[in-house]
């Protein structure tokens, strides 16, 4: 836009060699690719008559839109043109061209991506209503509400501020108007795009400060809509303004390898195309170059670059059954990286991407080539995102109303609903900057996974806190523990790519966040929400006379019976046969062995052997203390004795109907101790004796079928050193 309107001829990452200087080595071209800089100004400025006719000057945005869409009506992007053109004339850039090529470059750039005919015709006449006579009416009048809207919407992100005071509210309205239509972001990212490659004539300070707000904001954006080819060139070219001395290096290095004359990567290629050919799969194999910062990230991981480092295998395929094949064969034949493998097929990514990542080595030195297997459909999506899936506003297949409802639909992506959600709950525009520069600094998402199968996609780092939050929302208050893989787990549990989460809920409504939540909620949806609901119950201050605020959990005590549990009892609870005559025998309360439990002996004071479970940690520092084991078996005798932990939702008459129904099994209460509440969720221990160890299962089915009760297990054995 006439804001940012700068030189074209200025560089971008690659920029032509000065008179006399090496010009360097052409990339490897292989597959005509999504390719963003093929515009030049000589292509742009081409007549323009005044008939019917579509205007020679937007030959290669119909080109490129016809590749995509060749049954596409092209009467409304003629009739764009000319009212662009005519409005604009007049108007120029800073570098002297017309104004009319900058939405025409930005058109193209989102033509050859595959936008649909609607966003192409928005393009051309994204800048009309804000630099030219032409009104919203007129827009809506000639070319309809939907192209009316997507003008509006690029329109109004253009009026406000950049400037570092502005930019809480500035980028609050660029979230509202993405989230009420995806296509406006799409816009506004092919403009800033455009308006990058040609930044050569601003002030340095200029162009860093538009380097840093696009590097801090459009690129996470571009990331999250699935806009790779936009995300990556902008990267570039961001890189080398930031960063002028450390991309000048790189660039150094791609030039030395592009004039390499072996070629890992290539013979790697026709090692592949030579195993897929013999098992019958059709595929293309190309060489996909990495762009500079991606090259420049691997160097600063791995130090020196070999040849295999400045670019990846792509293994295009028609089906999704085709991927796994192809996965397989090279498994097969080649020597696979197996850590190195990663499936977004099964589990896609936030912004919908979709591939299989694998690695394999070279035999001849080693080299690790990084493979990617995706279908020609995922390919197109993972370039272009959400501007490769046509009008987003078509009636959905069956297969996407029966898809996950956080992928379903491309115009509300579930990572966008998520923000749209939070924002609107944040406090005031500076909570909702440093929380959305928070997030959007999140480069890496993880999946994981219900217990009904469903999936929660949440940032690295992200805790059952912010899981609780992501599934649950508000709700997520009255959440007093989770499971992660079937264990229970605090909430401040860091979870991992592939876990599965299960979220314990209390029953109070009216329950309130711990604020000890803060500290690990990594989210902002998590962290906003118990900011707000603390916020609006602040605790009160405590009174020294008085002991409790009420019971934080209903119905249970606020003191538990604690009979003595510590005394050793006169004999054991299950027979217990030794090798050595006359000796008492104990079972030891830190593991409580009952049968069959593998067991084993050791003599202490007083001609008393004392009998461990074998796995139990007082074992090992008995041994390495020196300590002799002595020969312990179990008799004919079954009965046991055993310690149960429980855990629980407080209720009223919980322990009556849980000792009752201990009861009923047999068991004999020896001790128990139940601790004081925390936000609901209550602990009980209990030392019981059963006539038969048999029935042990059976009484912990029993315990864990009392409402309320949602764990039951035996007490482990300490760790070493505990």
């Amino acid at each position: 836009m006439n804001a940012e309107a700068v030189n074209p001829a200025s560089p971008g990452p690659v920029p032509p060699a000065a008179d006399g200087a090496a010009a360097p080595a052409p990339r490897r071209k292989a597959r005509p690719r999504i390719d963003l800089r093929r515009l030049g100004r000589a292509a742009l400025l081409g007549s323009a008559p005044r008939s019917r006719a579509l205007p020679d000057a937007i030959g290669h945005v119909v080109e490129a839109h016809r590749a995509h869409h060749p049954d596409a009506d092209l009467d409304p992007l003629r009739r764009a043109y000319v009212l662009a053109e005519s409005s604009h004339r007049g108007q120029m850039r800073k570098s002297g061209e017309p104004y009319i090529t900058h939405p025409l470059a930005v058109t193209l750039i989102l033509a050859e991506l595959g936008a649909e005919t609607t966003t192409l015709t928005a393009s051309l006449l994204h800048d009309t209503v804000e630099d030219t006579e032409v009104t919203l009416d007129q827009v809506g009048d000639q070319f309809g509400a939907e192209v009316r809207y997507l003008v509006d919407g690029v329109t109004k992100l253009e009026k406000v501020d950049y400037g570092a005071a502005a930019e809480p509210e500035t980028f609050r309205k660029m979230l509202l108007a993405t989230g009420n239509d995806v296509r406006v972001m799409s816009i506004k990212l092919a403009d800033r795009l455009h308006n990058m490659r040609t930044l050569g004539v601003m002030r340095r300070e200029k162009q860093e400060r538009i380097a840093k707000v696009t590097r801090d904001v459009l690129i996470p954006l571009a990331e999250r809509l699935g806009v790779q080819a936009l995300k990556s060139e902008l990267e570039d070219l961001v890189f080398a303004v930031m960063h002028p001395e450390e991309y000048a290096h790189t660039r150094e290095l791609v030039q030395e390898n592009a004039a390499r004359a072996d070629d890992p990567l290539a013979a790697v290629a026709d090692e592949v195309r030579g195993v897929l050919r013999e098992a019958d799969i059709q595929a293309e194999v190309l060489i996909r170059p990495r762009h500079f910062v991606s090259v420049h990230r691997v160097s600063r991981k791995r130090g020196t670059l070999r040849g295999a480092d400045f670019g990846r295998l792509l293994v295009l395929v028609q089906e999704d059954a085709d991927c796994y094949a192809v996965l397989g064969e090279l498994h097969t034949c080649m020597t696979p990286v197996v850590s190195e493998f990663k499936d977004f097929i099964a589990v896609p990514k936030f912004n919908l991407y979709q591939s299989l990542h694998t690695a394999v080595a070279r035999a001849e030195d080693g080299q690790v080539v990084e493979v990617l297997i995706r279908t020609h459909q995922m390919h197109k999506v993972a370039e272009a995102g959400v501007v490769a899936l046509g009008n987003p506003y078509a009636q959905p297949s069956e297969e996407q109303n029966a898809g996950d409802g956080e992928r379903a639909d491309p115009t509300r992506p579930g990572w966008l609903s998520r923000l749209l959600d939070w924002q609107r709950g944040a406090p005031d525009p500076d909570t909702f900057w440093s929380t959305l520069r928070e997030d959007l600094a999140q480069d890496r998402e993880i999946t994981v996974f219900r217990p009904d199968g469903g999936t929660l996609g949440l940032p690295e780092g992200a805790t059952c806190v912010d899981a609780a939050y992501a599934q649950y929302g508000e709700d997520a208050h009255a959440t007093i523990g989770a499971r992660v893989n079937g264990r229970l787990a605090t909430m401040s549990t860091v979870l991992r790519d592939g876990d599965t989460v299960q979220l314990l809920m209390g029953q109070d409504p009216a329950s309130e966040p711990s604020r000890q939540w803060l500290e690990h909620a990594h989210t902002p949806a998590a962290r906003i929400a118990i900011q707000r609901r603390l916020a609006a119950h602040p605790e009160p201050a405590p009174e020294a006379a008085q002991p409790s605020r009420g019971p934080a959990t209903p119905g249970a005590p606020p003191a538990a019976p604690r009979p003595a549990a510590d005394a050793p009892p006169a004999r054991p609870a299950a027979d217990v046969l030794v090798d050595r005559p006359g000796a008492t025998v104990r079972l030891a309360g830190c593991c409580t062995p009952v049968p069959p439990d593998e067991i084993t002996g050791f003599a202490v004071r007083g001609g008393v052997v004392t009998v461990h479970r074998a796995e139990c940690a007082v074992v090992a520092r008995m041994k390495s203390a020196g300590r002799a084991e002595v020969g312990v078996r179990w008799g004919e005798s079954t009965g046991c004795r055993v310690t149960l932990l429980a855990e629980s939702f407080g209720r009223p008459h919980l322990l009556a109907d849980l000792t009752e129904a201990m009861a009923l099994e047999g068991a004999e209460i020896v001790s128990a101790t139940v601790e004081p509440p925390d936000r609901q969720r209550v602990r009980h221990s209990y030392t019981v004796v059963l006539p038969d160890a048999a029935r042990l299962p059976a009484l912990m089915r029993a315990m864990r079928d009392v409402a309320g009760v949602y764990d039951v297990s035996r007490a482990q054995p300490q760790p070493a050193g505990a």
